[in-house]
């Protein structure tokens, strides 16, 4: 009975999907977005995925003009992050979610649908490093650095200590400098609920005091209550000093990427909004975390927006900060670093972003790496396309999708592909 209950609503779903109606509207970008009003999508909401095909070994995505691009490592087990040393070393977090037992029919259709964008793999919890010791673009040495490791996203090295964000806990290890491999046992600094938005992304302060770490929602909007979410959909402040954790910024649904402006020492982060509401509505974005900001997830968005399939908390609302810059809807923007000016000629300093791309959209968006330029301590301007081609025109396929982004020790950038397996190279042409 199952299975014909499955068969049926597969049936219902795709009949439905194409006949649906979806309003398109202009891509809500900038400090000033325009969002369409929300189109709540109830128990059948847009699903729409490309299939993973990979790339060709003599293929790569497309660079901007003025930009060149090569493969700095390629046939990596699902790549998520990059981490650079201070000798120019590279490190690559190589992990992926729990894949677990669908709990509904509408969570096993997801479930299938991402199995087929290549988001649902065996995570190899591990952490590779990548040495390019004469500086050509072509590592000479590629090992593991670290295993064991329960799903590995964020890292840092302050010091003599290297700090790893498992999706569960952040641990510390002893480093020494030049080490092609990790095996010492590590101390548990704090722990973390596991599942939901897995990734648990890591950056030290510029003293080397603090630690911030990013913890996604469990959920899209609260749906299971919102005491599973306690501890959750935050950005974290952790103490070296003392090792004690306080949340820093909340309200976050999916904070991942992080990077400090270097001139203000502000952190930022870009985060993954809900779902449900529409093409555009509400946009991912790019903001700076205000020591104490609370940023509206579940109740609202876009500053004090309300989302009225969450039974509401005014007191949260009415605090609700707008965050500085959107990025579109459904973007799952994932990466963040800085870039200087000059770092890419002929391109403006600021953050780059890694689009991993959307999937519930009637047209799909993301799967690029841009720049988001700044004009002194504040993003300006229209998002510049770095990196494409990840996306098929038709969107029916995706040849890779941008994860973690990172400048290398020489200032090329480098940008993290898990479906594409590849860690690729960026310079100025």
């Amino acid at each position: 009975m199952l299975a014909l209950a499955i068969v049926v609503a597969i049936g219902v779903w795709l009949f439905l999907f194409p006949l649906r109606r979806v309003p398109t509207y202009p891509q809500a970008v900038g400090t000033v977005p325009a969002i369409p009003p929300a189109q709540d999508q109830g128990a059948v909401p847009v699903l729409k995925m490309p299939t993973a095909r990979g790339w060709a070994p003599d293929q790569v995505p497309t660079a901007a003009p003025g930009l060149k691009v090569t493969a700095f490592a390629r046939d990596l087990h699902h790549p998520r992050m990059a981490y650079v040393l201070p000798n120019g070393d590279v490190l690559v977090a190589e992990s992926a979610g729990e894949q677990g037992k669908a709990t509904s029919i509408r969570d096993w259709v997801a479930k299938r649908t991402m199995k087929r964008a290549g988001a649902m793999v065996e995570s190899a919890n591990r952490i590779t490093i990548l040495r390019d010791a004469d500086g050509d673009g072509v590592p000479e040495l590629r090992e593991t650095f670290m295993s064991g490791l329960n799903r590995p996203f964020g890292m840092a090295l302050v010091g003599d200590t290297f700090y790893v964000g498992n999706t569960d806990s952040v641990v510390a290890f002893p480093y020494e400098a030049g080490a092609t491999r990790i095996s010492a046992p590590g101390k548990t600094l704090m722990t973390m609920k596991p599942g939901g938005h897995w990734t648990r992304n890591i950056i030290a302060s510029a003293d080397g005091t603090r630690l911030y770490v990013a913890v996604g929602s469990l959920s899209n909007i609260g749906e299971s209550g919102m005491d599973v979410e306690e501890g959750r959909a935050c950005i974290y402040e952790l103490d070296l000093t003392t090792g004690k954790n306080r949340i820093f910024g909340a309200g976050l649904r999916n904070p991942v990427g992080m990077a400090f402006q270097p001139e203000t020492g502000e952190l930022w982060t870009v985060v993954n909004e809900r779902d449900g509401l529409g093409d555009e509505t509400p946009p991912d974005y790019l903001t700076s975390v205000k020591d104490g900001g609370f940023y509206g997830w579940p109740y609202c968005y876009w500053g004090q927006t309300i989302d009225d399939r969450v039974p509401q908390n005014a007191d949260l609302v009415a605090r609700a900060l707008t965050p500085d810059y959107a990025l579109g809807g459904h973007t799952a923007s994932l990466g963040l670093c800085w870039l200087p000016e000059g770092t890419l000629k002929g391109f403006p300093g600021g953050m780059v972003i890694g689009q991993h791309g959307s999937w519930n959209r009637s047209k799909l968006s993301g799967y690029r790496v841009v720049l988001v330029p700044f004009s002194g301590t504040q993003p300006s301007g229209a998002p510049i396309d770095l990196l494409t081609g990840f996306l098929a025109p038709d969107e029916t396929y995706s040849n890779g999708r941008p994860v973690g982004v990172a400048v290398a020790a020489d200032g090329a950038l480098l940008v993290v592909d898990d479906v594409g397996n590849a860690v690729w190279r960026v310079t100025s042409a």
